[in-house]
This record gives structure tokens, C-alpha cells and sequence, in this order.
């Protein structure tokens, strides 16, 4: 594999799509409010991602896989999210994605946004409807920082020729490992943390602080 000049790897939910898939979902099951609810606490850092997500997917047991469609054709892609990729691109680097959302969704729309490589969480399917739990290990945020430095090391990139772009509690080991970590459309605890804030949700405002 070639060498890049740098990665960027960023969260999906919230950062680059402006939805949160999971409660998308939820919507399919008639359980948005408790999910949402759910969802809010575990990016503010309240509770264990992990044991968090595995309640909200227990929510979405009997949700058709016809479903993955309808969330597919809701999604809005983040405002400079293809200037950004496109920018990356131009210089050498790679953008890769780590999320504690679904392969289900990010496997389609990854390629269009100019993603390079992904990671994300699968659900466990049963006679054509969601089983109500996650298949193999969680995308946690110990994950997360570990696909960063995998990556970096699979592309022979320096960790200082990283970048981490995150808006929640599960992003902020990512962000600690990378060169720079990002705080983007931020929970406070996050905009605390980060190396940097970027205040307008418009991924272009990226693009200057590219190696």
C-alpha cells in the first residue's frame, strides 16, 4: 500500500452526517424519544457507551431490514463534508471513518462522501428483522483511538500527521491519540477536551488546518 501524507479520520453521526442514525431507527420502531434521550447522555459522557448503545439497539428489535432504506434516503450528509474529502485527497492524505453507528447505512454512503475506509458497528439480523443486539465487538471509544493509530501505522503516517474530528464523549481518546483532535458541532465536555474548535457546522472550515 502507498504511503499517505497524513489521515483524517472522523466520527459519522453528527460529524460527517448531520443525523444520528441510531434514532433514525428508532423512528422505525415508534421508540425515538427514550433513544434519543439515551443517545444524548451517552455523547455527553453521562454513561458507558457500550452498555448504552446495546440498550438503544435492544430498542430496535423487529425493525424490518427493509427499513435500512427508508434511514438511507434521511440522511444529510454534513454541509462541506465532499470539499473536505475532495481537499484530502488532493494533498496525499486518506480519510477514514470510525463510528459507533451501523455498517447497514455507512457501507452506502461512505464511498459518495469521499470516505476511503470506515468502521462501524453491524446488527444482528433475524429472519429479515433487526434481533435487538449488536454483532461482534462494539465501535467504542477505545476503538475508535485503536483504528486511528491502525491506520496510521497500515499507511505509514506519523501520529503528528493525524487528525481526529468528533462531536462526542466516545471521540475524545481518538482525538487525545491524533496530532490534532477536532471538536466539531461539540458537546461541551468535548470543546473542553479538544485541541481545537471548530464553531461553524460546515466541514470546509477544516480544509486551512490541512498539513
Amino acid at each position: 500500500m502507498t504511503a499517505a501524507r497524513f489521515l483524517v479520520v472522523l466520527d459519522a453521526d453528527s460529524t460527517l452526517i448531520r443525523n444520528e442514525v441510531i434514532e433514525l431507527l428508532a423512528d422505525e420502531a415508534g421508540r425515538r424519544a427514550e433513544v434519543q434521550a439515551a443517545t444524548d447522555a451517552a455523547m455527553r459522557g453521562e454513561v458507558d457507551f457500550a452498555a448504552s448503545l446495546r440498550s438503544r439497539v435492544a430498542a430496535l428489535e423487529g425493525v424490518p431490514v427493509a427499513a435500512f432504506a427508508r434511514v438511507r434516503a434521511r440522511i444529510e450528509p454534513t454541509p462541506g463534508v465532499r470539499e473536505l474529502t475532495a481537499a484530502v485527497r488532493e494533498r496525499g492524505g486518506v480519510v477514514g471513518v470510525v463510528s459507533g453507528g451501523f455498517h447497514e447505512i455507512l457501507d452506502h454512503i461512505a464511498p459518495g462522501l469521499g470516505v476511503d475506509r470506515w468502521r462501524a458497528n453491524r446488527l444482528t439480523v433475524t429472519d429479515g428483522a433487526l434481533a435487538g443486539t449488536v454483532d461482534g465487538e462494539i465501535v467504542d471509544a477505545a476503538v475508535k483511538a485503536s483504528s486511528l493509530r491502525e491506520w496510521a501505522a497500515e499507511l505509514g503516517v506519523a501520529r503528528h500527521a493525524t487528525i481526529a474530528i468528533g462531536d462526542g464523549a466516545n471521540d475524545l481518546m481518538m482525538m487525545a491519540d491524533a496530532g490534532l483532535g477536532l471538536a466539531f458541532n461539540a458537546k461541551p465536555a468535548v470543546r473542553q477536551a479538544a485541541g481545537l474548535v471548530v464553531g461553524p457546522v460546515d466541514l470546509r472550515e477544516v480544509i486551512p488546518l490541512l498539513p
